[in-house]
């Protein structure tokens, strides 16, 4: 994987001020700036700081999810929800700004409904995919990153940007974004906390294929770890 790898002193800290120093750079430009969120707990504490960042215009923010269990949006298992209490409640942001993958949906018909939201927006845009500024994803120890688990379907689709994952080692479905669309964004921050992920992040920058962030390409792709 080619990547820049950042072992930041302060964790939260660092990591809140690479994205914002990204939203209000675009922002003094004029434009809309297109945050994708990851879930798990690394991130709640980052997007916590993000609510109460100087400067940002939430109304010139637009948010969508690059995974999401299939769970209603209050279920304490919920992306949403925990981006909801640490991010979108406190900072302000419209509702209309936010692209929710809808859960409580068959995850077949929830991927299809955000994938085609996002193609509508990427049309309107005259692009051939939706490009995010920047990309937020976990990995979690099996080294699965966003819903893309080892030998699931969606590690091979080529051609949808939104999926639902079957995944058998969880006994559970997943709604994903795809390799296509993570490959489509300008900017992808991995974030990895604790120390007990070190081991396995140093596997997936060598490039293991059997780990599916490995495949994860961008325009640039950054790794803060932690811990």
């Amino acid at each position: 994987m080619n990547a820049e790898v950042v072992y930041p002193e302060d964790f939260v800290g660092e990591a809140s001020e690479f994205i914002a120093e990204r939203i209000l750079a675009k922002q003094t430009e004029g434009g809309v700036f297109r945050l994708s969120l990851c879930g798990g707990s690394t991130p709640a504490p980052i997007y916590r700081a993000l609510a109460t960042w100087p400067g940002i215009d939430w109304e010139r923010v637009m948010v969508t999810f690059g995974d999401e269990r299939p769970v209603g949006p209050e279920d304490a298992q919920s992306n949403y929800r925990m981006a909801k209490e640490s991010l979108l409640d406190a900072s302000g942001i419209p509702s209309a700004n936010v692209l929710r993958i809808l859960g409580e949906l068959p995850p077949a018909e929830a991927a299809e409904r955000c994938e085609t939201h996002l193609r509508k927006l990427a049309k309107l845009a005259g692009e051939p995919c939706f490009v995010h500024d920047l990309t937020l994803l976990g990995m979690g120890d099996d080294g699965h990153t966003a819903s893309l688990f080892p030998s699931t379907v969606a590690l091979a689709e080529r051609e949808r940007w939104v999926v639902a994952n079957e995944v058998p080692q969880l006994d559970t479905w997943r709604i994903t974004f795809t390799y296509p669309l993570l490959a489509a964004a300008k900017e992808v921050l991995f974030l990895v906390n604790g120390a007990s992920k070190h081991a396995r992040a140093r596997e997936v920058l060598a490039g293991a294929p059997e780990f599916p962030a490995s495949a994860v390409t961008a325009g640039r792709v950054f790794w803060f770890i932690g811990g």
